[in-house]
């Protein structure tokens, strides 16, 4: 079986701060180099009703109220942060190389909220992260090239938009 060299993570969380705000909604996709789909993973984590109702208001959410109000919806769904965790431990142990690396948009982000809740999770992750947004500002503000992507604000088709945008940057390589 092929192993995946890329894990592209992202986070659905109430805010941030990593010092405050949970992550809510994981996904994550294996790929191999060309960017082709090995495997994928999705967990709603369940936090704090009360934690969602201090931290997830603002302008963003507001702007964003569909997603806010599906994350929310979910949340009585999810799992611990501890049994997700584990779950991607076992996902990355059965699709992916032993040097696996971090991929999405501002990656680091993301990141951070990973070293936070997710420590056991972490160690497995190469310290070099493939983050499509420095591509984005090349693009953007080298070559006047702008990727519209989809901001549906929900892990699993970020992740896809992220692809797809990485996808995009590199038809210019050819």
């Amino acid at each position: 079986m092929k192993k995946a060299k890329l894990l592209w993570i992202d986070l659905e969380m109430t805010g941030l701060d990593p010092t405050k705000d949970k992550i809510l909604e994981v996904a994550a996709i294996a790929t191999d180099m060309k960017l082709n789909e090995i495997a994928s993973y999705q967990a709603i984590v369940k936090v704090p009703e009360a934690l969602m109702d201090e931290r997830m208001v603002g302008e963003f959410w507001e702007k964003n109220s569909k997603s806010r109000d599906a994350l929310k919806s979910q949340n009585k769904d999810g799992k611990s942060v501890k049994e997700v965790e584990k779950e991607l431990i076992d996902f990355i142990g059965q699709n992916c190389d032993k040097e696996l690396y971090l991929a999405g948009n501002s990656i680091h982000q993301d990141r951070k909220f990973i070293e936070r809740e997710m420590p056991d999770f972490n160690k497995h992750l190469h310290y070099r992260m493939l983050d499509v947004s420095s591509w984005k500002i090349y693009f953007e503000n080298a070559l006047n090239k702008k990727f519209i992507k989809p901001e549906n604000h929900r892990a699993l088709d970020d992740i896809n938009g992220s692809i797809e945008e990485l996808k995009w940057y590199l038809t210019f390589m050819k």
